[in-house]
């Protein structure tokens, strides 16, 4: 991540189009925004690439027919609507070379836009996938992608071969299976098994790269909101006024326990409950110490933008084209993103430097994906990850788990024992 991809890929297809004549008609799959934004202004911004035309596939079917049918060198379309490309040009593929940014959003074998890609991956001459995270939950991710990229030559053609060949079953009730372990040794004959067809670099190895600093403030709970986050944990059910909230397996209380751990937490007909500010006046703390630097700030719950947006009305969240280009030109002190929407190829380092994570999620992809918006190529100044985490709650097992790199289903299962049990991390 942060190693420059879009304009290596770029100029890689400018040559191969134009000095070797390998290829005729690239396509590039790519998240929304990134095919929306990032791959047309890094167009643009080069000197060697100002000769290339570039269509991109976006918008109502009939604005993506319009741009399907517009002449241009590149063309780039986001990954919701291949389904929709391959139903819309049918048998008659017309793109010889196809570049999937972000590769590892094709790990699920059962999505549509797998499906659709898999389909028509005969009538496709070469295939580049890109991603700065390929398995960043577990190997059996590797598979969907390797699969579009060799057509299974080297993982195996069905996802159950693969299953077979390198895992063996976890946990489970009876004849069905929670989780998939690697059989010994299994993870050296995969990587052993794709390394001629992947290219593995850093930026640190290749760039020279401003410090990065990673730092976890805690917060701590007041007397009451700490009785209800230990009535939730041990007892499983917790009142909260007039609301009942029941979490009935480990997914579901981990997340009320994250919640609650934020500071807030959703009752059944959507609203939430204001437990505690505990996580807010840590971030008072962190903005003005930032002394004036502009602030990124991650959050997970949607109540938490909601209470961003009460305390901080400075704060705007990074949403429509204008506010990604007002960060850029450092026009916004306190940024809000959503690591799901903003964690891939969005360029935003120019805006700032230090990342403030409001609540760290089990996801290894989204963490690492959207710390990279900022360390990055082109960063020169020195960048600070900052985690507040809240003292004496799963917090401390989630980032304990990324630090890791062990967000299995076993490590959330273990995390929510371990809460239950008042073991720390």
């Amino acid at each position: 991540m942060g190693l420059g991809k879009t304009i290596i890929t770029l100029t890689a297809l400018n040559t191969m189009m134009n000095n070797h004549f390998t290829v005729v008609r690239p396509l590039i799959i790519a998240p929304l925004r990134v095919a929306r934004d990032t791959w047309p202004e890094e167009l643009h911004k080069w000197d060697h690439l100002q000769h290339l035309t570039m269509s991109t596939i976006v918008g109502t079917p009939t604005q993506r027919a319009q741009a399907l049918n517009t002449k241009a060198d590149i063309y780039v379309i986001n990954r919701e609507n291949i389904p929709w490309l391959v139903k819309e040009v049918g048998t008659d593929w017309p793109f010889d070379t196809v570049i999937i940014d972000e590769l590892s959003s094709f790990k699920s074998h059962q999505s549509q836009r797998f499906k659709a890609l898999k389909a028509i991956r005969p009538k496709i001459t070469r295939i580049i996938g890109l991603t700065g995270t390929p398995a960043p939950n577990s190997l059996l991710d590797l598979w969907a992608p390797f699969r579009i990229l060799d057509e299974g030559k080297r993982l195996g053609t069905t996802i159950g071969t693969y299953r077979d060949t390198y895992f063996k079953p976890g946990r489970r009730n009876g004849h069905v299976i929670f989780e998939w372990t690697l059989r010994p040794g299994a993870d050296k004959a995969i990587h052993e098994r794709i390394s001629d067809i992947t290219l593995s670099m850093t930026a640190l190895d290749h760039l020279t790269m401003p410090p990065l600093t990673h730092i976890d403030r805690v917060a701590t709970m007041d007397k009451k909101a700490h009785t209800t986050y230990t009535q939730l944990k041990t007892d499983m059910v917790t009142d909260i006024g007039d609301d009942t909230i029941i979490a009935d397996s480990a997914g579901v209380l981990s997340g009320k326990l994250l919640q609650l751990a934020s500071g807030a937490i959703y009752n059944d007909d959507g609203s939430h409950t204001i437990i505690h500010d505990a996580k807010l006046d840590v971030l008072d703390d962190i903005i003005e110490e930032a002394q004036g630097d502009n602030i990124l700030l991650a959050y997970w719950f949607k109540h938490e933008l909601a209470r961003l947006k009460a305390r901080y009305p400075q704060g705007r969240l990074l949403d429509t084209d204008q506010d990604m280009a007002d960060w850029k030109a450092g026009n916004i002190l306190l940024g809000f993103i959503h690591p799901a929407s903003a964690g891939h190829g969005l360029n935003l380092q120019s805006g700032g430097h230090i990342m403030v994570w409001l609540t760290t999620p089990w996801s290894l992809e989204l963490y690492e994906q959207a710390n990279a918006r900022l360390f990055r190529q082109g960063q020169d100044k020195p960048v600070t990850i900052i985690r507040i985490i809240t003292k004496n709650t799963i917090d401390e097992h989630v980032t304990q788990a990324l630090e890791k790199k062990d967000v299995t289903q076993a490590a959330l299962i273990k995390a929510v024992k371990a809460q239950l049990e008042g073991i720390s991390p």
